[in-house]
């Protein structure tokens, strides 16, 4: 929301996001990262921090780490160090986190953010640093039953965090989700996380002010207030919208600027639509941070970042561009088949490549094959109809055998049984109908509607619709397209 006679304010907004990392065990130990067992079933010494335990970096977690930093353009650091985060977590034990202050080991990168509807242009949004750190614990609040007790599960203590800081870059709250939606399938397809935000794998928290123009020409800055307690990307803009109209309204009876009170945090209540107030925040000095005593340095060096950019794959971004170029398809369908992820690109690819025609087999994969998968469940690689299968289904409609409308229903019946297009025509009784057939049909429908033929030698092309429902309940294996067409040529050598 830039400054405008109706916006007179523009909107900063800065990401903070914490994913974790797609690993077998936790940043520290050898504990399970397994979502769902039973609470205080995953733990050990090291995430108890019981004394004499010793932590030991997890390098599957540091791999992955650096795969999503070079593939957010990020600088990687030669060398590393680890940092104690000294603050109270009432969920992990230690009482201190395990995180990188100053020597992270990456920073200094992008993410475009896009939208295909071209809401706004296409821009990078610079990232501070991306670093790791250690989860903490989840607290269970008993507040609905009244007694103020809080159960605290440490199963998730220790599970490996990568935290990706953005620059003051967005510029409204849509912004915000396309961007959050942009890096979440960058993760997926990395193979760096699977995002789940109802598992708690990604969490986001979302820093905003205003910058409001003064008749003097200075701008005035709003205090940043820092939104937690977001679990969906929709919530994530709602917060954004809401905050931005808050901070206006506030600004408006106060005029109160960044530095005349500390920087707040505040909690978003999903049912009521509003942020509430929650503490002060903090600052980098409150934390006292200290090089963890118990961990070396961390080195990389050239061939291991040869490695892990060898090992990886297509970003979604080039593969947009990549599916436009090959198969001639818009943006908006390149985008709605990459967000389905990558092996449903591969489904669309294969079936391009068998009809030779990127927009067919795009219109096939949104209007019927995506719309069968939302219905059915599962993914499309047990999709029970192969990219081969629904190419030689849709060779046949564009060979005249039958009409889209009837290939639909040959298409959902192979869904059901698993059976070819071959085998579901031969089944239904579908036939094509030759030549010599659909001229005969065409002279009856001419010869039993004298005022439609009247009607298009009048100039009226529309009124031999009214013979295509005719022609079907004669001969159900009629294409209409073919019908019209051959009506409509009759009727022009009628003179």
């Amino acid at each position: 929301m830039n400054a405008s006679p109706t916006a007179p304010f523009t909107t900063i907004i800065g990401l903070e996001v914490h994913v974790q990392l797609q690993t077998r065990t936790k940043l520290f130990c050898g504990c399970s990262t397994q979502f769902g067992a039973p609470p205080n079933t995953q733990v050990c010494p090291t995430c108890l921090g019981l004394p004499g335990s010793l932590p030991v970096m997890n390098r599957q977690a540091f791999a992955l780490a650096l795969r999503a930093a070079l593939a957010l353009n990020c600088t990687i650091a030669p060398t590393t160090k680890w940092d104690r985060k000294n603050y109270f977590y009432p969920d992990l034990p230690k009482g201190y986190q395990i995180s990188q202050f100053d020597l992270p080991f990456s920073s200094a990168g992008h993410l475009e953010v896009v939208d295909p509807k071209g809401a706004f242009a296409p821009r990078d949004v610079g990232i501070i640093r991306v670093h790791l750190e250690e989860d903490a614990g989840k607290s269970m609040h008993d507040e609905a039953a009244g007694t103020g007790d809080t159960r605290i599960d440490l199963n998730r203590a220790g599970t490996p965090l990568c935290e990706i800081v953005t620059q003051p870059d967005l510029r409204s709250p849509q912004e915000a989700r396309a961007w959050l939606n942009e890096l979440k399938l960058l993760l997926v397809y990395l193979g760096v996380s699977d995002c789940n935000m109802q598992e708690g794998s990604l969490r986001v928290d979302a820093n905003i002010n205003l910058h409001i123009p003064q008749p003097d020409g200075r701008i005035a800055k709003t205090p940043i207030v820092e939104i937690k307690n977001m679990n969906s990307f929709r919530s994530v803009e709602r917060a954004l919208v809401y905050e931005t109209a808050r901070q206006y309204q506030e600004w408006q009876e106060t005029k109160a600027e960044m530095g005349s009170k500390p920087k707040q945090t505040r909690g978003w209540d999903e049912p009521a639509g509003i942020t509430r107030g929650q503490r002060a925040k903090e600052e980098s000095s409150d934390y006292r941070y200290f090089p963890e005593p118990d961990l070396v340095l961390v080195t990389v060096d050239a061939a291991q970042l040869a490695a892990v950019q060898s090992g990886m794959t297509e970003p979604p971004t080039e593969l947009r561009k990549a599916l436009e170029s090959r198969w001639k398809i818009s943006a908006y369908d390149s985008d709605v088949l990459v967000n389905q992820g990558r092996e449903l690109v591969g489904y669309f690819e294969e079936l391009a490549g068998a009809i030779g025609e990127g927009k067919v087999a795009s219109n096939w994969m949104q209007q019927d094959v995506l719309r069968t998968l939302n219905e059915r469940g599962g993914t499309i690689d047990a999709f029970p109809v192969t990219p081969a299968g629904l190419a030689d289904l849709i060779r046949r409609v564009t060979a005249g055998d039958f009409d889209t409308s009837r290939a639909r229903e040959i298409f959902a019946e192979m869904v059901t049984s698993g059976r070819s297009a071959a085998d579901v025509v031969a089944t239904l009784g579908i036939s094509a109908v030759d030549d010599d057939e659909l001229l005969t049909l065409c002279h009856e429908l001419l010869a039993a509607n004298p005022k439609i033929v009247a009607d298009v030698r009048g100039g009226k092309e529309q009124a031999a619709a009214g013979l295509i429902g005719q022609a079907k309940k004669k001969n159900a294996n009629v294409n209409p397209g073919k019908v019209r067409e051959k009506c409509l040529e009759l009727i022009r050598a009628m003179g």
